[in-house]
């Protein structure tokens, strides 16, 4: 599995704009071939950090180039983040567990 950490901060004035343009490759994402998840938070200070699978480096490539996600990230750089940063990762081991009900 394929994880991405992207960590962006928001330009002051432009949720109103951003919050369509996340939900739409929110829904592109899940459409896209090895897809496992994402998830986003925001922490206190503003950061906004996004957690996304993938099954493998060819399936987050495909993500990496869709036109409507280049598209996307253009529009990030150009109007929406004051700063960002990702980190791809390979996930060396996994667990997970779950209480009973």
């Amino acid at each position: 599995m394929i994880v991405t950490v992207f960590r962006t901060r928001l330009n002051p004035g432009v949720q109103d704009e951003y919050g369509p343009v996340a939900a739409q490759m929110s829904e592109l994402a899940q459409k896209m071939p090895g897809y496992i998840s994402h998830k986003g938070f925001v922490a206190e200070d503003g950061e906004r950090v996004t957690v996304v699978e993938f099954e493998s480096e060819e399936a987050l490539e495909g993500w990496r180039i869709h036109p409507e996600h280049v598209k996307a990230k253009r529009s990030g750089i150009q109007s929406f983040y004051s700063d960002y940063k990702f980190q791809i990762c390979s996930v060396i081991r996994g667990r997970s567990w779950s209480a009973k009900s």
